[in-house]
């Protein structure tokens, strides 16, 4: 996982990449966001069908984004 400090932004083409800068060490709202998302908590259980427009939002137990992909 690469090293992201909140606030600090570089440009990417890659949108999980611009997710994950955007995202990760944050805590997430209930506003609501033009993507297709899926927060999931510690110990979710998921469904496993691959959706390439949702992003997956992995969140701590505190509520801190831990990790962003698509799927």
């Amino acid at each position: 996982m690469p090293l992201v400090v909140p606030g600090v932004t570089t440009e990417s083409t890659n949108k999980t990449d611009q997710w994950m800068q955007k995202l990760v060490g944050k805590t997430l709202s209930d506003d609501k966001s033009d993507e297709v998302c899926r927060v999931i908590q510690p110990g979710q259980m998921v469904t496993k069908d691959y959706r390439p427009e949702r992003l997956n939002v992995q969140v701590n137990k505190d509520g801190t984004v831990a990790h962003v992909h698509y799927g």
